[in-house]
């Protein structure tokens, strides 16, 4: 006699589909995921647009990441990536998240719950970042928590069409067979049972209403983060800068001699001034600070007489405003790096402006604030008696570029910017190096770094082939505050010859150097280094960066045929 049995889906109405169709539910589950991180991502991007992009998950995040990686990983991405090294900051945050949500959309085809809790974990991470960055708020958390919500939305939504509930089918079993009819009904029930969803593959899989539910997942991350992206964009405040009228400085620059700029007759060697879109930058901020002119106020506190806040016009309206020739230089620059440049700064002198407000003896350190919660730690002392310290409003003729600090940065000549150049500054406070540890002093940097003597050669290049015959060696030296003496250059093993050098024009501007030479056929080592005007010679010993800035003899090798 033959008997049958009832068969039902598996424990949640879902039906195991055959290890084809399981291949394609996972790949089809880790783009769910994918998905589902872009439109958590472009919601989080739209409120973002109204809040300001520093609330951004990405930008929050990767800020954190900043604030969390050791200085030596941070030193190898500004050697490699250079001033891209936040573009690659922001690449590599973008991986992190799409391996993430590969994860997510793998365990959410197993267990929504799950799926719907890795999201949460990863909006509570955007959250954390968000509003515990120094300048952080509250409202910062939106961003997150909407993105989360959506992404959550997205996530179920995706997997819906890849986990079809199907209906119980009889599945006749054999027990004993009498007749082929039963054979039959029995191969019938297992073709129902792969035909009985949308998909021909397998039970339990929707492919057009995946394609679907995907392509509107696609359109609301487009159009929430496109919304979002030109929202942002109400924050900027390029309009406003291009108005601001710089005023005439009461101490104006130099005039510069004729012929002072070497580079006109030397390809390759860099020119003395150093255009603003070819500054180089290095600060942590993901997201350059947006400050509107009207809503400036830099603020003085700590150990001053006379504590007070003042505005831009304040600012802007001084009549001992001063006009210098500055060369900045950055710590982080290796031996023969380009992280330095030359620029005409317009601005507040330094020390007079902190003697009106009463600062006061006991202070050795100023804590500068910027106005995205970075501190940076100026030695009292170096701001009260370089001369050429100011708090800066202009750049090469025109008002500060946004991001090099508008509209004011501090500098101070001779220091590394670390400890003396703060963009967007809003904070000034008097107090003691006992007192405070700024920002890169916390990271064990020096507390004071000043810029050591160096020399760089720009031409030619390394590794360049060029004829052989006579040729210009050439580059920059500067020691900022002490002014360049001599600068020597040695070819292979022969004697250390004096380069010609530009007009000394001021201490704190570097100087070219030129020195023809005759080449032989073959591969030569050519090395310089300089010696700075009060008479100390660059050291050969080599050094990175961390913790007070490199050191040692820049030496390339060329090839003459």
């Amino acid at each position: 006699m033959t008997t049958t049995e009832q068969s039902t889906a598996p424990a949640g109405g879902q039906h195991t589909a055959p290890t084809a169709g399981r291949g394609v539910r996972r790949l089809l589950a880790a783009l769910a995921g994918l998905l589902a991180a872009g439109v958590a991502l472009g919601i989080a991007e739209l409120f973002a647009g109204f809040i300001g992009a520093a609330s951004s998950p990405v930008i929050a995040v990767g800020n954190a990441a900043i604030t969390l990686t050791p200085e030596p990983v941070k030193q190898f991405a500004i050697s490699t990536f250079g001033e891209d090294d936040k573009i690659a900051l922001v690449v590599g945050t973008l991986l992190v998240i799409a391996l993430y949500a590969v994860v997510i959309g793998l365990v959410g085809l197993r267990s929504r719950r799950l799926g719907v809790a890795g999201i949460a974990v990863f909006g509570l991470v955007g959250v954390v970042a968000a509003v515990t960055r120094p300048a952080g708020g509250l409202f910062d958390a939106v961003p997150s928590l909407v993105g989360a919500v959506a992404g959550s939305v997205a996530l179920l939504a995706l997997l819906r069409p890849l986990t079809l509930p199907t209906s119980p089918v009889t599945r006749a079993t054999t027990v004993e067979p009498q007749d082929d009819v039963a054979a039959d009904d029995g191969l019938l029930g297992r073709l129902r049972e792969v035909l009985g969803s949308g998909d021909r593959k397998g039970a339990g899989l929707d492919r057009r209403g995946f394609l679907l539910t995907s392509g509107v997942a696609v359109g609301v991350t487009a159009v929430a983060g496109g919304g979002g992206r030109l929202l942002q964009r109400r924050f900027d405040v390029a309009g406003a800068r291009s108005e601001l009228a710089l005023p005439t400085p009461a101490s104006p620059a130099p005039a510069l001699p004729a012929g002072a700029d070497l580079s006109a007759g030397v390809e390759g060697l860099t020119p003395l001034f150093t255009d603003n879109r070819e500054f180089y930058r290095v600060d942590t901020a993901i997201t350059v600070p947006q400050i509107r002119p009207a809503e400036y106020s830099l603020e003085l506190t700590g150990m001053f007489d006379s504590p007070r806040s003042f505005s831009l016009d304040d600012l802007l309206g001084r009549s001992d405003l001063i006009e210098r020739d500055i060369t900045l230089t950055c710590v982080s620059n290796e031996v023969g790096g380009g992280l330095a440049g030359t620029a005409r700064w317009l601005g507040v002198p330094l020390g007079a402006f902190l003697r009106e407000n009463g600062v006061q003896d006991g202070s050795d350190q100023l804590v500068c604030r910027s106005v995205d919660g970075m501190t940076i730690g100026a030695p009292t002392r170096s701001a009260l008696d370089v001369p050429d310290a100011m708090l800066a409003i202009g750049m090469n003729g025109e008002p500060l570029p946004v991001e090099h600090g508008f509209p004011v940065r501090m500098l101070i000549p001779g220091l590394y910017g670390y400890v003396s150049a703060c963009k967007w500054i809003t904070g000034i406070e008097a107090s003691t190096y006992s007192a405070f540890d700024a920002y890169w002093t916390e990271r064990d940097w020096a507390a004071q770094g000043p810029i050591k003597v160096a020399s760089r050669i720009d031409t030619p290049a390394p590794l360049r082939r060029f004829p052989a015959g006579r040729r210009a060696i050439a580059g920059v030296a500067w020691a900022q505050t002490r002014g360049i003496a001599m600068v020597e250059v040695k070819v292979d093993d022969g004697e250390w010859l004096p380069a010609e050098l530009s007009p000394e024009l001021d201490a704190d501007l570097w100087r070219q150097w030129v020195l023809p030479f005759d080449f032989t056929p073959g591969s030569h080592s050519v090395t310089v280094r300089a010696t700075s005007a009060d008479g100390e010679l660059q050291t050969d010993a080599r050094a990175t960066p961390f913790p007070n800035g490199s050191s040692g003899w820049h030496q390339i090798v060329v090839v003459a045929s």
